[in-house]
Order: C-alpha cells, then sequence, then structure tokens
C-alpha cells in the first residue's frame, strides 16, 4: 500500500510531528489524561506502583500468547491480557496439572491510546473515557528442561486458578540440539480478526505443530498500514486478535514478524512502541531491534526480519536501521552455514520477494538488497506475506528461474537455488491474481509469461515478464513443513504443504539436503 500523494515524511518524522502537535493541544492544557501520558520517544508508558488497582477477583486473563526464546529447549515467554490494571499479576508452572509451583512475577506492559486520534470499529458510548488502557502481561521463562511438556496457569491477587484446573494450559520445549526426532511448524501472514482468521488458527490447532510462525500484518487494528498518524486505527481490535488466537496460541509458539499494518506510528519513532508491548520475540539482532532476530529449532536455522526497512512500496520505515540489519543478516546467514549441526535456513517476513500478485506486487528492495545474500547462503525457504493469496516459486537463484518445481516434486538448494512461497491467506481479505490459479489437481499448463509488479525507490511502478510462478491458488491458507532429519543414506528433509481452511492440500514439494 503506497503513500498518498504528498506524505513524504518517514514514520518517524511523522511521529515526531505528531508528538509536537498533541503536546501543544492536550498535555500543556489538560495535563496527564487517565493517569498515563502518551508514550514518546519510543518509550512505553509503564505501570507505576502507585497506579490505582481494582480488585482482581472479577477480572480473568485472556489472550494468552506464547513465544520461544533463541534456545526453544529452554526459554519460553508466556504473555497474556488483563481486563484493566491488576495487583500481583503471575504465573504458576509445573510438570502436573496438579503441581504448579509457586507463583512467578509477570512483567507488566501498560499501553495507553488516545481516543481522539482512533476510529471505533465499535458504537462508543455517550460517556467514555478520553484513554484505551490496556495491560499486557508477559514471564519470561528459562532454564526449562528440554523435551518436556509443562503445564501453566496466569492469575493475579484476587484470582488463582491454581488448584482447580481453571484455564490449565500447555506447551512442550524444543529437544535439545540434535536429539530430536522430526518435527512440523505451520506458517500463514496477513489474518487479521474474523471468521476466516478463526478458521486458519483453528487449523493450526488441529495440526499441532512446534510452533506457529506469522509473517506479519496481525491484526489489522490499523486498518491503512501506510505508517501515517491518519491512519484509521482501533486499539482494542487486538483485544479481539488475541482473545481470538488463544486456543491456539496459549499451547503453540507463535513467532511473528512485522509487517506493514504494524507500524503504529502514535507510540514510537520507530512505529514498533505497540509491538514490544504487546510481543516479547527473542529480538537479538541488536539492542533495541524489534521483530528482527534469529532462532533455531533442531536442525532448522529460522531468521525473522522487518521487510518494512527495505519497502519501496510502502516507504515510511524504509533504511531506518541504517544498514544495520543488512549487516546483521549477513553475519547471521554465515554463521548458520557454516553451522554443520544445521541443515535448513527458513527466512521469514512480510513483504514478498517474489510475487506476481499485483494488488501489493513483488518488493524490488527485497530482490536487490536480500536475495543476493540469499543465493550466497543457499537459503532453502523464503516465507512472506503481504499478498493475500498462495503463491510458490520455482527455485530462484539471480532472479531466475532455475528449474521447474511441480507440486510433488524435490527441490536441492545447494543445486537449484531457493523456493520462495507468498502465504498470505491467512484470514484477511483475498486478492487476485492477472492470471490463472494452477495447483495440486487443477494444474494448468502454466509455460508461459506472468506479470511481476514492483516498485523502485523513487515510487515508480514498473511490470516485469517472469517465468518462476508455478503454483498460485486464490483463497485462505496455511503452510505446514514437516522436517526430518538425516537417517542413514536418507539426507535431511522438508516436506512443505500448502493447506486450506479444511485441511485440502493445494500445494506440495520437498526440500532436500
Amino acid at each position: 500500500m503506497r503513500n498518498t500523494p504528498g506524505r513524504n515524511l518517514t514514520l518517524a518524522e511523522q511521529h515526531e510531528r505528531y508528538t509536537a502537535r498533541y503536546t501543544r493541544r492536550a498535555l500543556f492544557r489538560a495535563g496527564v489524561v487517565g493517569g498515563a501520558a502518551l508514550a514518546v520517544g519510543g518509550a512505553l508508558p509503564m505501570a507505576s506502583a502507585a497506579t490505582e488497582r481494582v480488585s482482581g477477583s472479577a477480572l480473568r486473563p485472556f489472550g494468552r500468547h506464547l513465544a520461544f526464546g533463541a534456545d526453544p529447549s529452554q526459554q519460553v515467554v508466556v504473555s497474556w491480557q488483563a481486563p484493566a490494571a491488576v495487583t500481583g499479576p503471575f504465573i504458576r508452572i509445573g510438570t502436573s496439572p496438579t503441581d504448579l509451583g509457586s507463583p512467578i512475577a509477570a512483567e507488566v506492559r501498560t499501553l495507553t491510546s488516545q481516543l481522539s486520534w482512533q476510529h471505533p470499529v465499535e458504537d462508543e458510548p455517550l460517556v467514555k473515557p478520553k484513554t484505551v488502557v490496556q495491560q499486557y502481561l508477559h514471564a519470561r521463562l528459562d532454564r526449562l528442561v528440554p523435551d518436556t511438556t509443562y503445564y501453566y496457569v496466569v492469575g493475579h491477587q484476587g484470582y488463582d486458578p491454581a488448584g482447580r484446573l481453571d484455564g490449565v494450559a500447555t506447551f512442550r520445549t524444543a529437544p535439545a540440539a540434535g536429539r530430536g526426532a522430526g518435527f512440523g511448524f505451520t506458517a500463514f501472514g496477513d489474518q487479521g480478526v474474523g471468521y476466516n482468521a478463526i478458521a486458519t488458527a483453528n487449523l493450526i490447532s488441529g495440526l499441532s505443530p512446534a510452533f506457529h510462525l506469522h509473517m506479519g500484518d496481525l491484526s489489522y487494528a490499523n486498518t491503512d498500514g501506510d505508517g501515517g498518524t491518519d491512519n484509521k486505527y482501533d486499539a482494542r481490535v487486538w483485544d479481539g486478535f488475541f482473545r481470538q488466537n488463544e486456543p491456539a496460541a496459549a499451547q503453540i509458539p507463535w513467532m511473528i514478524a512485522v509487517g506493514n499494518h504494524e507500524m503504529e506510528p502514535w507510540y514510537a519513532a520507530d512505529g514498533y512502541g505497540g509491538v514490544r508491548a504487546r510481543f516479547t520475540m527473542p529480538d537479538n539482532a541488536w539492542s533495541g531491534s524489534t521483530g528482527i532476530y534469529s532462532w533455531r529449532y533442531q536442525n532448522v536455522g529460522l531468521i525473522s526480519l522487518d521487510g518494512n526497512d527495505i519497502c519501496y512500496n510502502t516507504p515510511a520505515n524504509l533504511d531506518y536501521t541504517k544498514g544495520k540489519q543488512l549487516a546483521w543478516l549477513k553475519s547471521t546467514l554465515a554463521a548458520m552455514r557454516a553451522d554443520p549441526t544445521l541443515d535448513f535456513i527458513v527466512v521469514y517476513f512480510h513483504q514478498c520477494v517474489y510475487s506476481t500478485c499485483q494488488d501489493n506486487g513483488a518488493e524490488l528492495g527485497a530482490q536487490q538488497k536480500w536475495g543476493p545474500l540469499f543465493d550466497q547462503y543457499t537459503v532453502d525457504l523464503v516465507l512472506n506475506g503481504h499478498n493475500h493469496i498462495y503463491e510458490r516459486t520455482d527455485p530462484i537463484r539471480a532472479g531466475k528461474a532455475t528449474r521447474k518445481l511441480p507440486s510433488g516434486d524435490t527441490v536441492t538448494p545447494a543445486k537449484d537455488g531457493t523456493t520462495y512461497v507468498v502465504a498470505g491467506g491467512g484470514g484477511g481479505g483475498i486478492y487476485s491474481f492477472p492470471g490463472t490459479d494452477t495447483y495440486m489437481g487443477h494444474e494448468t499448463s502454466n509455460d508461459g509469461t506472468q506479470p511481476m509488479k514492483v516498485s523502485d525507490e523513487g515510487g515508480h511502478d514498473k511490470t516485469v515478464k517472469v517465468t518462476w510462478s508455478r503454483v498460485r491458488y486464490t483463497g485462505y491458507c496455511l503452510v505446514a513443513v514437516d522436517v526430518a532429519p538425516a537417517k542413514g543414506t536418507t539426507p535431511a528433509r522438508m516436506t512443505v504443504r500448502s493447506l486450506t481452511e479444511d485441511g485440502t492440500a493445494v500445494d506440495q514439494f520437498t526440500v532436500q539436503r
């Protein structure tokens, strides 16, 4: 989604201009509203010991969601919300649902949003506060036992579910590196809130993967998604997002990348103050990185990138890392490819490196800046969202297909190149292709060219004819990956499937090392 004509300010500049205007009009005139000031300069308004709290006996936690740390065999983060400020939020955890141990204090991150710059999606009462205050709780768990199922409950003063089996959830840590058997994971982007989003989340629960990757554009609380302070936004849509996904996300870690709709300029200069309040990802690229991190699960190295940093199509945060992300990506890929215990490298981020869907097009910035590194270090699989369809390329090197890869076939990245998948059918409204669909059971000859639309750095669109678009499906779906380590003379493999909401496969291929 391109900036409208005349909007040439970066997201940081828009944030600075907005907060200056807000300060003049509101803070100096009325003082702090609702007990907390608007976050400025990248800082989030945090809970204070002096904040008045209501009785917790009638309040119930909601929206539980898990994430792994960089070492998923030992590190898990449990996050949730409270409907109001509560005293002493905690988690209890144990290896039995009837023996959950002592409370472990949770970190409170309070996010305050002014109603004056929101567009509520539901009717508002005549008498209402001037702010929306959301309480996000996070408990970092470390030194866990690998390959172990844990049970947990969350609570606060006045509400302790331990001993009642009330709201008990589970998660399982990863096996120690090199000691596990095969595993599976799922992925999609562009989910939103609604019945199609519920269907894809339910499919995750049914598949019971080790983890789920979300390639950005999570809730669409920010409807416009171009990083402008005039975007239509309703902070409470996030409440629905977390509650909708809780049945899956409370049991299965969700590892997120940021999309353009996560650029919320009201909270911080980089637009990610809201993300930092709601989620706890490893974010180990450098101190202060958000949505940029690496981790591993068994024999797979995984890298999350921020596509907004290289996005010519929606340039509000273009080059905001000043080259740090590119340098970190190069060093991280080099280290992963040099590690003999890693068979596969999977990179995931929001914007599409390659796609023939023209609603958001393909991202020339990713092709120019990251594509050569993916080639150099033979990245096995790149997963994107952004376009609300499913599309899979033939293996690509230097921007060109090296061979055809029909459904059911096997690709060897060291010889053939990288396969790119767009899985943006997580629940948001579906887009369309200029060409015909072609997928398992509905294949076409597909030997001609397809148009790829890209925007250059100056914001000018152009269309290029390409031959690598092998599978195209217009509909909601997710990607399910089954990983098998090497055994005897059988090489390590990843079987990649695309499944519709009811579990029907529309694509399948195997990546082999």
